[in-house]
């Protein structure tokens, strides 16, 4: 037994104390490889068979080349012998080694015992039932890149280099010293050997077809250098042929999105950081909200993995660091596992959590053949998935006791594929799969030993350790059912027989390399301990913050020469310490890579470790600050992604809004606390002695004039503050001017603009209480803002951002955008609302929203706007005419975006993710969104697919009958003169169509849309519109009515502000409050008018009897309303019983 597989002894004096200490238990009995022999001449005889039913086809179908074929079939002969022979003497070395006491991986099982055990059982994919594919013929003499020979499911021989080849190559062409029976072994203190590639069973091969079925039969994969086999392709799969350093060399071909994420600042220090490759280029994987990262740090590369839609909330990687899984938490969560050479997602999973919270964690196993997830739900469920198989259900499902806590760490013994550990600050818990069974079965310690961090499988296979943020080591022993039984009971199951006082640190990570158990911990010190415990070496001279992950090279250490300069160990023979490079990852969001030889620690980043909610662009150069809650202000020249400089604040301060002067030199920085800063851009020092602190709250906006002379400031408590620019002795120094208390809710926007008939600046304010206000900043003085004007934006929703419209046209206007997905433009100096459109629709209203800058001359006539809502990023074409073709968003911060800024170029856009920790740089396409709006159709093409049915549909018939009726009843319903048909309706007809197809306007809507129309093209012509068409008409009806229609929800929001709750448990008004709201509130209605609506509401009128003077009507005052009205009138009453609508019960929109 090497002294890797030697049980630990007791930890004594510095290396540790041992409070506990169970019985000693015999080591259980393992399976050994006795019929490997037989199983690989079974397996033989089968490939013969399938070759001898291929050939006798070809007989049959090609009977006059019968002579040539038996030719063939005697070559074929022969070398399948060959075959043979070679495969039974691999067999014999593998049992020879065997019975040498070299342990085989993935045949160490635990036998059946003669008890028998609580299991859980569940129905997995029968793996043979999956059909065998063909193996392509080979061609001699043609060389192939290195591949991984996949063989039949029955066979189990594990071969040398990575499990990754996705088609089966022909047997004939492998030299029987390519057929080697791999048989990993730990390797022993002080020896640093090459570490054995696992190889997938056959299952990866046959599903991976799957992935790519026009390659499926042809294509090849290049990874393992010491298997050549003699193959001609004609044609390959990316996946199959590719090198591991293809994904930073390929051209980049042209974009096929109008944003294309092109860089992502930041990092998820809460997720791991992997070390993928370091032989040629080192290369990371690390997670950035809803992407997983491969970043090359030497040629300073990124390649995004997306797919998700949801934040990552785990993530892990294959042993030989080919396969990465991805797992998200949120709704319509997904697995994604990706081939890390190519960056090509090779298998989703769809539904790995019905419950819709998401995976908490996931590990994967050496050879990469099984994946196993545990749910985020609150009873939680441990999943085994055969991935390789492309099945959409897990091999095996056991749910967990919500008294084991969350759990929060898995991972798989190195070893064998069929144990696994996982553990929540409370529990720790095994696992052993017993495939032929269908059962997963559990076991833990119902005693508190510490709050655990992770949790791993010990050197030696026999023991579990668990690391606890006290600083203390649980060694387990494990259970397994003795050999000679064959009944469960009790087995397996978990001991506790040590706590070891490891440390005084709170261990933070726990891990192996070679014959190491490591150690990291919230003091930033690394530790390295032999298998019984004993410390061999440490880091802890770094000064690093806590350690949050340790990844180390997949390359084995280089071995000492007389220029190493390893470090001597702590052992009495001191001999050098030798160790792989390593990445680590502390809590404070930085990355460093240590070299082992000479101790050489080299920071790759640090990040904002906390919310980033501000970005602001340089005006003139390429340049972001990136601030975050953290109080770290970061500049970035985002065109060659060069970190510039930076400033740290003093703990207590938050940096909350930053914005560039128009100048370029200062940059305004607002803080959590309620400081305002003014700092030079170029060095981030204080352009002003000291700070401005006149706001108790968070510094939400920061704005500066034109001509920089003012600079104003919004907080949380709705106050604007102004600041100019004076001169004192002779220096330009910043001044408080004045603040006020303007709004009665949250300021969505602080905005500078400029007078038409001077150059002075003016200053607006447009808050959540849909007021919009402009400042008189002439006439403020010393603690006194003035106010010039305030005006009422909207009725029902609120206002969410404004900007200053370009000079499309000759009327100057400001943009807003409100929560009811609107745009609507007020002329600048009235403030008039002179038209309303159909915002884009993603799931949110607007909430940011900024014109992007023009290239050229030629491009002010066509511009664009950029746009941010809950989560996403957007296009806008100008002008807004609500043609849906002319938008286009993605999503890019799934927990919600917290600020945008555009490059003063307009080629980039910069969304800053909040909690996320993470800005991202999005490059922009016009040409592609340009493209779009071509093939969405020319004039009404793009509006008829906002109507139900189109064109052609039942609504459309129905508007165009409402429509020339109207022209009827205007004439005169009675006249006996002949009618005039004409395209146009009066203005006066115009509400009472659009509430006969189902749109019930405002007063006050109706009258924006009078003078929408009215003044449409009064700038240009001077004159007044009094009429309308049909196509204009059905533009302003898209455009003005609900986004999506009228629905139950709303009414409830309705009842819920102004009802009470009944004995039933539900919102209702009572009839008298009911009619007293109708003729006082909002839009009040005369007693005639409302009595009037009731009796065509009842049917005591006929339909149009108000404007058509044919019909009679019954008088208001005659109706009864306390006959025809409840005491108590709910919503679901008010719109069925009184307004006669239906209540969809799917969806609960009001049918009309």
């Amino acid at each position: 037994m090497s002294d890797a597989e030697e049980a630990p002894g007791e930890a004594t004096g510095e290396n540790g104390e041992t409070e506990m200490k169970a019985e000693e238990e015999p080591n259980p009995n393992y399976k050994e490889v006795e019929n490997l022999q037989q199983e690989s001449k079974d397996d033989t005889l089968a490939w013969r068979e399938s070759q001898e039913e291929e050939r006798k086809m070809g007989e049959e179908e090609e009977e006059e080349e019968k002579e040539e074929e038996e030719e063939k079939e005697e070559e074929g002969k022969e070398d399948k012998k060959i075959v043979m022979e070679e495969t039974e003497e691999v067999a014999g070395e593998a049992q020879e080694k065997e019975a040498s006491g070299i342990q085989e991986e993935t045949t160490v099982e635990p036998q059946e015992v003669t008890e028998s055990m609580i299991r859980l059982e569940t129905q997995i994919t029968d793996s043979q039932s999956i059909t065998s594919g063909i193996f392509p013929k080979a061609q001699r003499g043609s060389k192939s890149k290195p591949s991984l020979q996949l063989e039949d499911a029955e066979t189990d021989e594990l071969l040398r280099g990575l499990s990754t080849q996705l088609e089966f190559l022909d047997l004939d062409q492998i030299s029987p010293e390519e057929q080697q029976i791999s048989s990993p072994e730990r390797q022993p203190s002080g020896e640093l050997e090459e570490k054995t590639d696992w190889m997938l069973q056959d299952e990866l091969g046959r599903e991976r077809r799957d992935l790519k079925p026009e390659n499926r039969e042809e294509g090849q994969e290049s990874r393992v250098s010491n298997i050549q086999s003699e193959a001609g392709i004609s044609r390959e799969s990316l996946v199959s042929s590719t090198t591991e350093d293809i994904l930073f060399e390929r051209d980049e071909s042209a974009p096929v999105y109008p944003l294309t994420m092109t860089w992502s600042f930041g990092w998820n220090s809460s997720l791991p950081v992997y070390y993928i490759r370091e032989e040629k280029q080192r290369v990371l994987l690390y997670v950035c909200a809803h992407t997983a990262i491969i970043y090359n740090v030497l040629r300073n590369n990124q390649h995004h993995l997306q797919g998700h839609a949801n934040i990552i909330s785990c993530l892990c990687v294959s042993e030989d660091r080919r396969w990465i899984a991805t797992a998200d938490k949120g709704p319509d969560c997904l697995v994604i596992i990706w081939d890390s050479f190519t960056g090509i997602p090779v298998h989703t999973i769809f539904d790995s959590c019905p419950e819709g919270n998401g995976i908490r964690a996931m590990a994967m196993t050496h050879d990469a053949k099984y994946l196993a997830t545990i749910s985020d739900a609150e009873v939680q469920k441990v999943c085994i998935w055969k991935w390789t198989l492309a099945v959409e259900t897990p091999a095996c499902t056991l749910e967990l006791p919500k008294e084991y806590g969350v759990q929060n760490y898995l991972t798989f013994n190195p070893t064998n594929n069929k144990e696994l550990v996982s553990n929540s600050k409370t529990q720790a818990i095994y696992y052993a799969w017993y495939e032929e069974r269908d059962t997963l079965v559990h076991s833990t310690f119902n005693k508190l030993v510490g709050k655990f961090s992770q949790s791993i499988f010990h050197l030696n296979l026999t023991q579990i350790l668990s690391a606890t943020m006290e600083g203390k080591l649980v060694v387990w022993d494990i259970h397994r059912p003795p050999s000679s039984a064959s009944t469960f009971l009790g087995f397996p199951y978990i001991k506790p027989c040590k706590l070891v006082h490891l440390q005084k640190e709170g261990i933070t990570v726990l891990t192996t390399i070679d014959s190491y158990i490591v150690t990291g911990d919230i003091k930033g010190n690394i530790k390295f301990y032999d298998h019984t415990l004993s410390i061999v070496n440490w880091y802890s001279h770094l000064k690093l913050g806590a350690i949050r992950t340790l990844s180390f090279s997949k390359t084995p250490a280089t071995p000492p020469t007389e220029k190493s300069n390893y470090p001597p160990d702590c052992t009495l023979k001191g001999d050098l310490f030798v160790v792989r490079n390593f990445i680590i990852g502390t809590s404070d969001a930085a990355v460093y890579h240590l070299t082992t030889d000479g101790t050489k620690l080299e920071k790759l980043f640090v990040e904002p470790k906390d919310a980033i909610c501000a970005i602001s662009c340089h005006p003139y150069q390429p340049l972001i600050a990136i601030g975050s809650i953290c109080g770290m202000i970061k500049v970035w020249n985002y065109e060659n992604k060069q970190y510039l400089f930076s400033r740290v604040f003093e703990k207590g301060l938050g940096v909350q809004s930053l914005t560039y002067n128009p100048e370029g030199a200062l940059l305004g920085a607002g803080f959590t606390e309620g400081t305002v800063y003014i700092l030079d851009a170029m060095s981030l020092e204080n352009e002003s002695p000291e700070p401005f602190k006149y706001s108790r709250t968070s510094v939400t906006h920061i704005s500066f004039s034109h001509d920089s002379q003012y600079m104003a400031t919004a907080d949380r408590s709705f106050t604007v503050a102004v600041y100019m620019l004076v001169v004192r002795n002779g220096q330009r120094v910043w001044e408080y001017l004045a603040r006020l208390r303007s709004h009665r809710k949250s300021i969505r926007s602080l905005l500078f603009g400029v007078y038409l008939d001077s150059n002075e600046p003016r200053l607006l304010s447009l808050g959540t209480d849909r007021l919009l206000i402009e400042y008189d900043l002439l006439r403020s003085y010393k603690d006194c803002l003035e106010v010039l004007d305030i005006h009422h934006t909207d009725q029902g929703c609120y206002p969410t951002c404004m900007v200053w419209y370009p000079p499309l046209t000759r009327e100057l206007f400001l943009l807003i955008c409100n929560s009811g997905y609107k745009v609507k433009l007020f002329n600048s100096t009235t403030k008039m609302c002179r038209k309303t459109l159909m915002g884009p629709a993603y799931g949110s209203p607007i909430e940011q929203t900024q014109v992007l800058p023009v290239r050229s001359m030629a491009e002010l006539q066509k511009r664009y706007l950029v746009f941010i809502n809950r989560d996403k990023v957007g296009l806008q074409i100008l002008p807004v005419d609500g043609n849906p073709h002319k938008t286009s968003a993605i999503v890019c911060h799934p927990n919600g975006v917290a600020g945008m800024a555009i490059s003063y170029d307009g080629r980039y856009a910069f969304t800053a993710g909040g909690h996320d920790h993470s800005v991202v740089q999005w490059k922009i396409t016009l040409s592609v969104l340009e493209a779009a709006v071509s093939l969405g159709g020319e004039d009404l093409t793009p509006f008829y697919g906002l109507l139900s049915g189109g064109r052609e549909g039942k609504f459309y018939r129905e508007l165009e009958d409402y429509f020339y009726y109207s022209q009827l009843r205007s004439q005169g319903i009675d006249t006996m003169e002949t009618r005039k048909v004409s395209e146009y309706i009066c203005l006066s007809e115009l509400p009472f169509v659009m509430r006969a197809i189902g749109f019930y306007p405002s007063e006050e809507k109706i009258d924006d849309i009078f003078n929408e129309i009215k003044f449409g093209e009064y700038v240009d012509t001077g004159k007044l519109i009094d009429k309308i068409n049909l196509p204009d008409f059905l533009k302003v009806y898209l455009n003005h009515k609900p986004p999506f229609g009228n629905t139950m929800s709303g009414i409830h929001k309705s009842f819920e502000v102004l009802g009470y709750t009944n004995s039933k448990g539900k919102k209702a008004i009572r009839r008298e409050d009911f009619l007293r709201l109708l003729v006082t509130k909002g839009e009040h209605m005369t007693e005639e008018e409302m009595l009037d609506c009731f009796a065509s509401l009842f049917g005591l009128n006929p339909e149009g009897w108000k404007s058509e003077p044919a019909t009679s009507s019954v008088k208001g005052s005659e109706i009864c309303l306390e006959e025809e009205l409840p005491d108590e009138i709910t919503a679901e009453i008010f719109a069925t019983e009184i307004l006669g609508l239906t209540i969809s019960e799917d969806s609960g929109q009001d049918g009309q």
